[in-house]
């Protein structure tokens, strides 16, 4: 499917939850240490990119209380606290930190319910305003998983007044159709951009349904997208082959959300840049070939 050009002056809002918030915001997880575990190299680094996102009108952050553990929400509330009213702090539950570092499934209500507590408690809020449940990947390679029991137990604390909204990570479509069943998912947040797009049917589908669809690793993650189209397109109009990443994720479709992470403020500002950039329909053809199934 072909992205569709917005106009230029701004990339636009839409909605999660309830709140109107603008479409590029800031994925904290790389303020953490090497593997999102442990403190990050530079603590007043860290605080001033969140300071830095905020003053430049960021109004949604996505983090989660396994980043670090702990560490990443501590740094957002030591750098925010009190949270500005606008500021959306969506979190995610649903693994647990080994000693080791490694990423364990915790999907058990009793585990989500210590996990809703742990995040309440190091970003200092009352109340959530956005929670989506990881689906562990070792699940998924089981087949397809029933998530009925775990988010049947954030429903419950979502009716408790713990939580505003729900939303899912890493999950299938038909995780999101079993969730819908339990209570209203407000957003999903994947694996998603240039290089990886198995999931454009469900975009669509979510877009119908005025639901936000939040990629994880826009960027491409820990391996940055590495692309000789993306880098003369970049080339071509002027910009670093990142921001043109970004704009091409804002155009693909209308309930994109984009939560970029960096712990750079110049980085920071180089991301937010791509809200202005506006792809022609002859760069969207080329970079549309890097993600393309071959027959």
């Amino acid at each position: 499917m072909q992205a569709i050009e917005q106009p230029k002056e701004k990339a636009g809002n839409f909605l999660l939850g309830d709140r109107q918030v603008k479409r590029l915001g800031y994925g904290a997880m790389q303020l953490a240490g090497p593997g999102v575990f442990g403190p990050p190299r530079d603590h007043d680094a860290a605080l001033a990119v969140l300071r830095e996102a905020v003053a430049a009108g960021v109004d949604h952050i996505d983090t989660s209380d396994f980043y670090g553990p702990h560490v990443v929400n501590k740094l957002i509330r030591e750098a925010l606290s009190p949270c500005p009213q606008d500021l959306v702090v969506a979190t995610k539950v649903g693994a647990v930190r080994g000693e080791d570092g490694s990423w364990n499934p915790a999907q058990e209500p009793d585990q989500l319910r210590a996990a809703v507590e742990d995040n309440l408690r190091n970003l200092g809020l009352d109340r959530l305003e956005v929670i989506n449940l990881r689906i562990h990947p070792d699940d998924q390679a089981r087949g397809d998983h029933s998530i009925a029991k775990s988010f049947a137990a954030l429903a419950t604390m979502q009716c408790e007044g713990l939580i505003r909204h729900l939303g899912l990570s890493d999950a299938t479509a038909a995780q999101v159709r079993e969730a819908r069943g339990i209570a209203p998912v407000v957003c999903v947040q994947n694996e998603y951009n240039l290089a990886h797009r198995n999931d454009d049917t469900l975009i669509d589908s979510l877009a119908a349904d005025n639901i936000a669809y939040v990629p994880f690793f826009p960027l491409g993650g820990f391996s940055p997208l590495q692309s000789s189209s993306l880098s003369a397109v970049a080339a071509r109009l002027g910009a670093t082959p990142m921001q043109v990443a970004i704009a091409w994720l804002l155009q693909r479709s209308p309930n994109i959300l984009l939560i970029p992470g960096t712990s750079s403020v110049a980085h920071l500002r180089e991301n937010l840049g791509a809200a202005t950039l506006v792809l022609p329909r002859d760069a969207v053809a080329d970079l549309d070939t890097i993600g393309a199934k071959k027959p």
